[in-house]
């Protein structure tokens, strides 16, 4: 198991000489375009940690290439170690401008606590904080699972040299920083004892670079764990937020969904009465179509004058009767 070196990374020191002024200056002139300038740097320091992360991945395949190798490649070593500068690098430019964001809300913080701007710059600084810290945790995760990697190499080869060694008495010889601890009493008698011996030294030598880099990232890491920690309790403010804005849109959708549904059942009664109305109309209109010709021939028969004279002629005779039979 590796042993405990927290109290001993937390003394060493991140070297930032690669940082210049020029690389962490904020631009704040201006209240006006302040906020686009604002934008502009989270942006950057966005694509420096996206940056960081693609050259981690890089790093993990270095990491696979050098272990399935069975003897040592400079050239992928120098790679390897080209990499993890540039990600140092960029790390501390990372780390340099958010330490300048930060700076700048707490002096507006002192002035200004009610502002918008503040508000966002805040947020957009808590959500940069936590993904770098990210990125950076992931990072250290690689160079400790390749330290451990390649202290089991070590291990499996000096059993092949007839060496066993455990856990604890290994860690003890890497402690020790010199790889001749790896090599007492062991006789090179063969060509392969020699290239399993080369091969030891090497490993070693690449545990002892990745000490030394992860004991430079480690004042940063912790630097940017610790500050994303105090501000945890806002970011699962915003996320609370964020969550119930979300149940407030789902329940918003469902409301529309019910509310369309009921205007559809809405237009399809319309649209039934409408049916029903027009055929009301139609039956209506066959009625009246029907029933007007005959009151109009019925009308042209008692304005005809011979209707009237023949209606006439037997109005009298039906007179003429009454009276005979009277008498």
């Amino acid at each position: 198991m590796t042993k405990d070196r927290l109290a001993a990374l937390v003394a060493a020191q991140s070297d930032d000489d690669d940082v210049g002024p020029d690389d962490v200056a904020v631009n704040v002139e201006g209240r006006d375009g302040f906020m686009d300038a604002f934008f502009g740097e989270v942006e950057d320091i966005r694509d420096m940690i996206d940056k960081i992360q693609a050259n981690v991945e890089e790093v993990k395949k270095k990491h696979s290439g050098i272990l399935s190798a069975p003897q040592s490649d400079e050239k992928t070593k120098q790679e390897l170690e080209d990499l993890m500068a540039d990600i140092k690098k960029t790390a501390n430019k990372v780390r340099a401008k958010l330490k300048v964001i930060e700076q700048n809300i707490e002096q507006e913080e002192q002035t200004n606590k009610s502002s918008a701007d503040l508000r966002i710059r805040k947020t957009q600084h808590s959500t940069l904080s936590r993904k770098f810290v990210e990125v950076m945790t992931e990072y250290n995760r690689t160079q400790t699972d390749y330290r451990e990697r390649c202290k089991g190499r070590i291990q499996r080869q000096l059993e092949i040299t007839g060496r066993s060694t455990t856990n604890e008495e290994l860690e003890e010889m890497l402690e020790q920083g010199n790889s001749a601890v790896f090599t007492q009493g062991i006789i090179m008698e063969t060509q392969q004892a020699k290239q399993t011996l080369a091969d030891i030294e090497a490993r070693h030598a690449d545990i002892i670079k990745l000490e030394n880099s992860i004991k430079e990232l480690h004042d940063m890491f912790m630097d940017m764990a610790m500050l994303v920690e105090n501000q945890g309790e806002m970011i699962d403010r915003i996320e609370y937020h964020v969550e119930h804005a979300v149940d407030y849109v789902q329940t918003a959708t469902q409301d529309t969904k019910k509310a369309l549904k009921y205007q559809s059942k809405a237009r399809r009664k319309k649209i039934l009465i409408i049916i029903c109305l027009i055929v009301a109309i139609i039956i209506l209109i066959i009625i009246l179509a029907v029933t007007l010709p005959e009151e109009n021939n019925d009308l042209s028969l008692r304005n005809n004058p011979r209707f009237n004279s023949h209606s006439h002629h037997r109005k009298l005779s039906r007179t003429r009767g009454l009276i005979v039979a009277l008498d």
